[in-house]
């Protein structure tokens, strides 16, 4: 007989995370809603991740250990981790962060109450290495607005370290995306295409730490940051903003909104491209020098 379903999945992607994993493996496992599967995506860790992950998998019945045979890069892994999962709800958990027990217990309770809801996620404390806490973030993402056009709007507005990226998401409304794409600011650009086929829910309580430390991603130098998305080291370039952008306006074409919501949306992009034309033009001046460069040599050289 086949193993019945699990009513959320919980994807961990995770690259040489030996450090933090255990702790947050914890965390999850704890969780008073005991009806998920847990998806560690090893993304070819070189430390001890992947007996860490064994040892868990091993242990509890809930959790697999899914190695990839090389580095995907960071979104390509997180996309793997959706595309294992098999629960109607689903969340990403990054594997140094930590929730409390009742964190996806009241994320279930709230999108079992909200149809119209594509997301439920707990208020946020961000927390050190040590897991002593340094302050509560406010996300601000709190958008049941009907209108999907004003919530796409106010998330661009008012989006900042994107930790409802960590909430829980209907599944079905995941799939209608195109989820992370590989570049720097693609979790925004989920986040805006999501927002656009249902609300976003906040839980009042404090339910998601969110760790902070020199190795998260958040915490990273622009070139250590493209070989995080990447996984193609020495890179230093990227056109974000462009491909922000161009993402930004593919998700308001994917969506179900009728022409003239969409003709709305693309407007509103545009005058955000020409409110930011000097970051835009310094990307392309960089990108051309670049590309001038490693076709005819430096001019010291």
């Amino acid at each position: 007989m086949s193993k019945p379903r699990s009513r959320v999945s919980i994807g961990v992607p995770v690259y040489n995370g030996e450090q933090y994993l255990a702790a947050t493996l914890d965390s999850l496992l704890a969780q008073t809603f005991g009806d998920f599967e847990l998806i560690i995506c090893d993304n070819a860790s070189v430390d001890g991740t992947a007996a860490i992950a064994s040892a868990y998998a091993a242990r509890d019945r809930r959790v697999r250990h899914v190695r990839n045979d090389r580095n995907l890069g960071s979104t390509r892994n997180y996309n793997r981790a959706f595309h294992l999962a098999g629960g109607e709800y689903f969340r990403w958990f990054a594997a140094d962060d930590l929730a409390a027990p009742e964190s996806l217990a009241r994320c279930v309770e709230l999108l079992d109450a909200e149809p119209a809801a594509a997301l439920a996620y707990p208020r946020t404390r961000l927390i050190d290495e040590q897991g002593h806490a340094i302050r509560d973030y406010e996300d601000r993402l709190h958008l049941t607005m009907p209108d999907p056009t004003e919530r796409f709007r106010e998330l661009l507005s008012r989006i900042g370290l994107t930790n409802a990226i960590y909430g829980l998401m209907r599944t079905a409304m995941i799939r209608r995306t195109g989820l992370l794409g590989a570049h720097v600011g693609s979790d925004e650009v989920f986040q805006a295409e999501l927002v656009l086929y249902g609300t976003f829910c906040e839980v009042p309580e404090v339910l998601f730490f969110r760790r902070m430390h020199r190795a998260a991603s958040s915490s990273m130098t622009p070139v250590e940051r493209l070989e995080f998305y990447h996984a193609e080291p020495g890179r230093s370039l990227e056109m974000s903003r462009w491909k922000r952008l161009l993402g930004l306006s593919r998700a308001v074409e994917r969506s179900p909104l009728d022409r003239a919501q969409k003709l709305r949306l693309q407007a509103y992009l545009a005058r955000a491209a020409v409110w930011h034309r000097n970051e835009l033009a310094r990307e392309v001046s960089d990108t051309t020098r670049h590309v001038v460069a490693g076709l005819f040599g430096s001019p010291s050289s």
